[in-house]
């Protein structure tokens, strides 16, 4: 299911937003293609990133891949339960498992994701 509540990259991840702040995980379909996700790397609260740069890391038994940022900003809070339970990206990666909250620099930056209707496109819904 593809909530459309947020916005998608084509690399996988989502981004809610909520009083210019986005709220950042990755989605169900990436959370499956991952398998058992055994350590996640986040960046630190303060950093600030452009749109698309690699902002961590998302390691599970079988794959490490990427963490990208699907809009510039600053990181205003980690999700420390995902670093310490890096499963919560399995059972519930589009809500307790979120990564970060990022307070958005540019919201023009919005009009390049997906909706959730082109996101389910590209999963060949």
């Amino acid at each position: 299911m593809v909530p459309d509540d947020r916005k998608y990259t084509q690399e996988h991840e989502w981004i809610m937003i909520e009083d210019g702040v986005g709220t950042i995980g990755v989605t169900d379909f990436a959370a499956g293609e991952l398998g058992d996700v055994v350590f996640v790397e986040l960046p630190e609260t303060g950093s600030e990133f452009s749109q698309g740069d690699t902002i961590g890391t998302i390691e599970s038994v079988k794959a490490v891949a990427d963490l990208y940022l699907p809009v510039s900003g600053e990181v205003i809070e980690v999700n420390q339960d995902v670093v310490d339970t890096p499963e919560l990206v399995n059972s519930d990666p589009m809500d307790e498992g979120w990564m970060i909250k990022v307070r958005l620099s540019d919201t023009a930056e919005l009009d390049e994701l997906l909706d959730a209707k082109a996101y389910n496109e590209l999963l060949g819904g």
